[in-house]
């Protein structure tokens, strides 16, 4: 039950202190996201989650969670080796262009 605590206060805190985001830049930097996630952030396919509309903090602790291999499962094979190539700034800056998407 602590382990489980610990891993969750893990995954959880860093999304609390995270740096701004960019809307405009993180668009700029969603053309590989669109591949999987759709240009609109509604995903191509049924399997793939929609990013339009998420809640920011919620995108920044997936991304930083795939980038440090905590989050595994799922799509993880994917998303781990895409997350592991973006900067603290480039996943609030995401984080910030899907979130803003209504």
């Amino acid at each position: 039950m602590k382990k489980l605590l610990l891993t969750s206060l893990l995954i959880v805190l860093p999304s609390f202190a995270f740096a701004a985001g960019d809307a405009a830049a993180g668009k700029a930097k969603s053309t590989v996201c669109a591949t999987c996630h759709g240009k609109d952030g509604i995903a191509i396919a049924p399997i793939y989650p929609n990013l339009n509309g998420q809640k920011e903090q919620y995108l920044v602790s997936s991304l930083k969670a795939y980038k440090s291999g905590q989050r595994k499962g799922g799509m993880s094979a994917i998303m781990m080796p895409q997350a592991t190539n973006l900067s603290d700034q480039d996943i609030a800056d995401l984080a910030a262009y899907y979130a803003s998407m209504k």
